[in-house]
């Protein structure tokens, strides 16, 4: 299973599922599993009703942002959020990276029905974006890494407000008042998991305990989809509670589960759409919002915005700030949309059906041109800071998680 807690098999495992899903789409028997997609099962005594699609989108995806919220809510307690000094230049740059890719969207969308469709070139895949800087960063420094990573975690997070505040109509006020029971619930429960002593763990059952979190979770996971909140922010809701020593362990244990089967089939369901037959010119605007948003929009954004801040906010003491290429480099990182555009894409244009086809393609070229930019310039940084490295004497020695031996030496 530790294969696959590896960002480069885990961006592997989407792209593959993505293409796989694209690709059977538009064969012969394509109409036959797209029907399937939207085949409804409903749990048996329950109101719970939704398509195969909706089942993924809806409930699987729920583990995946229930594992990105304990690792935003780390970030923030002991991680490279927990200060404003360090929260404040990635914050920044992401506000860049998502007001100037939903600017971009509006341009070529205007004021037309498909407007709604602005945050979704706004999305960053972590997964996605880790995985290209392992497969051609190997000698990119920490701090690079450190500030994608930090950039993603907030960029998520103002993704899972906008799923929560734009993508939801009419909540019903009784169910999220049931889910904030359940919730609470769930929080102290999971302190339960964390023993007072080694001789306490030896002594106590767990499994009493980890039933009962699954429970308050999967009711959770109803009343909030009930109240009509997009049900993901269910997983939200839970990691954010969870304590956070047994957090980090449920993380450990969820994560191949969420990178090798949650994603790839929530990847494979989503790209799986017919390429809409119709002529360039009879696209709707939102798909060109899109393509370009994406690879252009967060690249301009993450660069001005950010290269601007790390000149007022950048500089601490004693620490080497970002070049402007490496802000480009990360920049174009952040272009990589995928699992949470698909998402976006879905829920913006639920009414227009051939919109979100158009809009899955859209989302799957433009997050490609982000991929193929952002190893270019990954490519190349790495190969910067390996020179660097050899001029200082020692070679190809240093790994993509050390930093260079001179930190004042890659100022350029």
């Amino acid at each position: 299973m530790n294969i696959l807690r590896s960002e480069r098999v885990s961006a592997s495992l989407l792209l593959s599922a993505a293409v796989l899903g694209l690709l059977l789409a538009n064969l012969a028997f394509g109409p036959a599993l797209i029907d399937l997609k939207h085949a409804y099962l409903q749990v048996p005594f329950t109101p719970l009703k939704l398509s195969v699609g909706h089942w993924i989108s809806d409930g699987l995806l729920a583990i995946f942002f229930f594992i990105v919220a304990i690792e935003l809510r780390r970030e923030l307690v002991i991680g490279e959020l927990n200060s404003l000094s360090k929260a404040a230049l990635p914050a920044i740059a992401a506000i860049g990276g998502v007001a100037v890719p939903a600017g971009v969207f509006l341009v070529f969308a205007g004021n037309g029905p498909t407007s709604d469709g602005w945050p979704i070139p706004t999305a960053t895949d972590i997964a996605f974006a880790l995985g290209v800087l392992a497969m051609f960063g190997r000698f990119i420094p920490t701090r690079v890494r450190v500030f994608l990573l930090a950039l993603a975690v907030l960029d998520d997070l103002i993704a899972i407000l906008l799923i929560a505040f734009f993508f939801t109509a009419d909540a019903d006020l009784t169910w999220l008042g049931f889910a904030a029971i359940t919730v609470t619930l769930f929080g102290m429960t999971s302190r339960l998991l964390r023993p007072r002593s080694p001789y306490v763990l030896a002594r106590r059952a767990q499994w009493p305990v980890i039933v009962a979190l699954v429970v308050l979770g999967v009711l959770t996971w109803s009343f909030v989809y009930l109240s009509g909140v997009h049900a993901t922010i269910a997983g939200v809701m839970l990691g954010l509670v969870m304590s956070r020593r047994p957090a980090g362990r449920v993380m450990h244990e969820l994560e191949p589960w969420s990178n090798g089967v949650v994603l790839p089939l929530f990847a494979f369901s989503a790209a799986l759409v017919a390429v809409p037959q119709v002529r360039p010119s009879e696209l709707d605007p939102a798909f060109w919002g899109i393509l370009v948003g994406l690879p252009v929009g967060k690249i301009v954004g993450v660069t001005i915005v950010g290269g601007i801040a790390t000149w007022f906010v950048g500089r601490r003491k004693g620490i080497t700030p970002l070049t402007w290429a490496d802000i480009a480099t990360v920049g174009a990182l952040a272009g990589i949309g995928f699992t949470v555009s698909l998402l976006m894409n879905e829920l913006a244009f639920r009414e227009y059906p051939d919109v979100i086809d158009q809009g899955t393609v859209a989302v799957l070229l433009g997050s490609g041109a982000a991929m193929i930019v952002s190893a270019v310039l990954v490519t190349l940084r790495s190969r910067h800071y390996r020179r660097l490295g050899e001029q200082k004497g020692v070679g190809g020695a240093m790994s993509r998680n050390a930093a260079p031996p001179m930190e004042e030496a890659d100022r350029t």
